[in-house]
Parts: C-alpha cells; sequence; structure tokens
C-alpha cells in the first residue's frame, strides 16, 4: 500500500462495511421470523373472526377479494358454506394448524381452524411470495439508510485521518525546507506520541550525518596539505637529480610522467569534492562567458600549441549568473578534455549562443569522440574510454567530467553531448537555464545578427 491514509481509509470502511453487513443480515434474519410471527397471528385473527361471524344467505361465494389472501369455511359436514372469489371450490387443508400449499400458479401460507363451538372449520391461505415482498419492503426501509450512509462515513474518516496524519505532512514540510547544509535538530509542535520516535530518529540521523561530512571536511583540508607537502618536495628532488642522471634517462621521464598524474589526480579528487553542489560556497555574479573562454583558453594555449591545434571562440557576447571560480574550472576541463583527446593538429571551437532564451556555452572538436553506449558513462567517477590505455596515449583520471557535472548541478544547468566538427568527433553543451541569463537586451535575433555582423566571431591560435 503506496499511502497510509488510503490504507486506513479502505481499512476502516471496510471493517464498517463487515460490521454493518453482518449486522444487518442478522437484523434481516430477525425480522423476517418476526414478520413472520405477525403474518401467522393476522391469519388467526381472521379465521377466529370468520369462525365466529354469522353466514350471509348466499348461494353464490362474494365477488370480491384481492387476490393475495382467500378463504374457505366448511360446516362440521364439510359441505362448503362460503369461500373468497379466488378459493378453490376443494378444502385446502384439512390438517388443522398451520402450513404450506400449492394451488393458483402459486405457493401459499395456509391456516386450518375448527371452531369448537359451531363445528365450523375455517381456512384461510395468503400468499407466500406477498408476505416475503412486504416484509422485506419493511425490513429494506430500515437497512437503506445504514448503506447509504457509508458515503458520509467515508468522507468523515477521510477528514479524521487526514487530520491525525497532519503531523507528517508538517514533519514533511520541515525536512524539505531544509537547505543541504542544514543539519539542526528539527521540531513540530503539538506531534502526537506516535510520531516521536520518528523525529528523535531523524534528529539521531542528522546529528550523525553533520559528524559524518564534519570529517570529510576535515580530512579533504588535511588531505590538501598532506599530500600536496609531499608531493612538491618529490618535483624538487626530481629537478635536483636531473643533474645526476644521464640526460635522456628514461627512468626519469616515467618517475616525472608519474608524478605529475599522482599531482592531477589530488587536484581533480579536492576540486570535485569542493564542487559539489552541497559543499561549495557559490557566490553568484554576472559572468561574461566570452571572457571566460578567453581566458581557458589563454591557459590551455601551450597545450594546443604542443599538438599544433587550432582554437577558436566564436558566437554572442553573453553574461549569465554564476560563479566564476567554478565556472573556469568548467571550461579548463572542458578544453582539456578536448585538447588531451583531439589528433595532433585537431581543430577545437568554444561557442557561446541563445538559443530559445537558453545560454549554451559549447566546446566542440574534431576528435575521435565516444560512442553512444560511452555517453552514458563518461560523469562517472574515475571512468576513462579504454581505461588507462585510451588510444591517445593521453593520461588522465577520470575525474574531469564528474566535476563539470558538479558545476553544471550547481548552476542549474543540462549537460548535452552531440557530434563535434564536421560531424567527427564531440560536442558538450552546458546549457543555462534562461533564469541565470543577465544579458537578455544584448540578445540579437537572426536578422540583428547578420545587420550587426555578428554571426561568427573567431579567435585563432
Amino acid at each position: 500500500m503506496t499511502s497510509l491514509r488510503r490504507f486506513l481509509i479502505i481499512s476502516v470502511l471496510s471493517a464498517l462495511m463487515l460490521v454493518n453487513f453482518i449486522a444487518a443480515l442478522h437484523g434481516y434474519r430477525s425480522s423476517m421470523l418476526e414478520a413472520e410471527n405477525l403474518f401467522d397471528q393476522k391469519l388467526s385473527e381472521m379465521a377466529a373472526q370468520f369462525a365466529a361471524m354469522p353466514l350471509p344467505n348466499v348461494e353464490s361465494p362474494p365477488s370480491a377479494d384481492d387476490e393475495q389472501m382467500v378463504f374457505q369455511i366448511f360446516s362440521g359436514e364439510g359441505k362448503l358454506l362460503w369461500r373468497s372469489v379466488h378459493a378453490p371450490a376443494q378444502i385446502i387443508s384439512e390438517v388443522p394448524g398451520f402450513g404450506e400449499h400449492n394451488f393458483n400458479d402459486y405457493r401459499w401460507r395456509t391456516l386450518s381452524y375448527l371452531n369448537p363451538n359451531s363445528g365450523r372449520r375455517v381456512v384461510v391461505a395468503e400468499r407466500v411470495d406477498q408476505r416475503y415482498r412486504l416484509a422485506e419492503s419493511v425490513i429494506l426501509e430500515s437497512v437503506v439508510p445504514v448503506v447509504l450512509v457509508l458515503p458520509v462515513a467515508g468522507i468523515l474518516i477521510w477528514l479524521i485521518i487526514g487530520h491525525g496524519l497532519s503531523s507528517l505532512g508538517v514533519l514533511a514540510g520541515i525536512l524539505r525546507r531544509k537547505s543541504p547544509d542544514d543539519f539542526g535538530a528539527i521540531r513540530v509542535d503539538g506531534a502526537p506520541v506516535e510520531l516521536l520516535p520518528v523525529i528523535q530518529s531523524v534528529n539521531s540521523m542528522l546529528s550523525r550525518l553533520s559528524a559524518s561530512f564534519e570529517r570529510e571536511r576535515r580530512f579533504s583540508a588535511d588531505a590538501a596539505h598532506e599530500l600536496r607537502t609531499p608531493i612538491s618536495a618529490i618535483k624538487m628532488h626530481l629537478h635536483n637529480v636531473r643533474d645526476e642522471l644521464p640526460n635522456g634517462s628514461d627512468s626519469l621521464r616515467s618517475l616525472t610522467k608519474d608524478v605529475d598524474r599522482l599531482a592531477h589526480l589530488v587536484e581533480q579528487m579536492l576540486l570535485l569534492h569542493r564542487t559539489t553542489p552541497d559543499h561549495y560556497p557559490a557566490k553568484f555574479e554576472k559572468i561574461s562567458l566570452r571572457s571566460l573562454a578567453r581566458d581557458a583558453i589563454a591557459e590551455r594555449y601551450a597545450d594546443c600549441a604542443a599538438k599544433q591545434q587550432t582554437i577558436e571562440l566564436a558566437g554572442d557576447a553573453v553574461t549569465v549568473d554564476g560563479d566564476g571560480f567554478a565556472l573556469g574550472i568548467l571550461l579548463q576541463n572542458l578544453v582539456n578534455n578536448a585538447s588531451k583527446y583531439t589528433q595532433q593538429g585537431g581543430r577545437i571551437e568554444l561557442r557561446t549562443e541563445v538559443k530559445t532564451s537558453e545560454v549554451w556555452l559549447t566546446v566542440a572538436d574534431n576528435g575521435p569522440g565516444i560512442s553512444a553506449e560511452a555517453k552514458s558513462r563518461v560523469f562517472e567517477r574515475f571512468y576513462r574510454l579504454g581505461g588507462d590505455r585510451h588510444s591517445s596515449g593521453a593520461s588522465g583520471c577520470g575525474l574531469g567530467l564528474s566535476i563539470v557535472e558538479h558545476i553544471a548541478e550547481l548552476h542549474g544547468a543540462k549537460i548535452v553531448m552531440k557530434s563535434g566538427l564536421q560531424s567527427r568527433g564531440l560536442a558538450v553543451s552546458i546549457v543555462f537555464p534562461a533564469s541565470l541569463r543577465s544579458d537578455k537586451a544584448l540578445t540579437p535575433n537572426a536578422k540583428a545578427k547578420k545587420a550587426l555582423g555578428t554571426s561568427r566571431e573567431g579567435e585563432q591560435a
């Protein structure tokens, strides 16, 4: 049962209906027996009246009856003295007392009564079906209101249970309004006794979570100090031993590469933790995406130049409300990935534009790209396409796109992955919602773009 309120209402109504049904069934049977006794008493009274009344001097039966009750009057010698129109000429029952007989295509309840004073025998009969019909109509009039009141009872039960469960709604509202970094204890005024264990358990869990996050924050701060310091010392010692080893030492090159990879891994792990939306103290301000893109190109220019790659900036000058430091990390990771996995002499393009009021920041390349299956996994931590033996030979730790996803989530943006330049490679777009856009007046339509000459602006390195 997915709804506690629905479960309680169905259970209470079912129990109420079952009790009412049993009570109605018992009342029906008792009422039918009582009605039978009343009808039999009525037959006895009619028989006594017919036996005592003087007989009219008639030669034919009376011409009127209701077809539901008939009578016969016989002399002591068994001669028919009088009968109703629908009564048969033969005696219906010779056995004294009550009984049931069939005639005139109906079942009849009969009473044969012998007057001891006059010796006259009276037989009265009443149709059984009419008896039951009359009795049921009387009984149903008392049962139907009980059935009709069930919907009213259901509405009342719904309201009563809803009021009783309102404390759960209050508790859910308090938890819903809590910020991700608020681990303070909760209070529900006027909470029922049954809800207190739940509140105590939630407060206990919040206390443990607070302690756990505090330990994690301390660990990150300690790790930043404890890991960076020895790595820096190792780099310094490697620089010193270069003069002591032969030029072009393979061991030295391998060691230097591994230390650089370890340093990169440590930095990425710290960035991954710091950019988690629940932890990161974002400071939103107006940010020019073109300026950020220029800084990212300048930051990675040496890597692109070393591989003789072309990198361009195109599109519109747009600004968004965002955290400049976090968006800078996002762009550097995207540009770094594009340069790292694009072949020698490849092409990379950064584009900022507005589509249907949304701001799109795209980094595209004409490299090998990734498969559709891999696109669903690249945001997993430590996942790398092809593992550590990627065909490009580039080193990495598989955390770059996880950091990008955290920063996009921090800004309420979504990530779209498509084919890159010339239908090759990969294009990763960060789509900011219209609510973050702070330059709506600057956005030109297609006609204005043509008039202003801003359909494309390129910067080439």
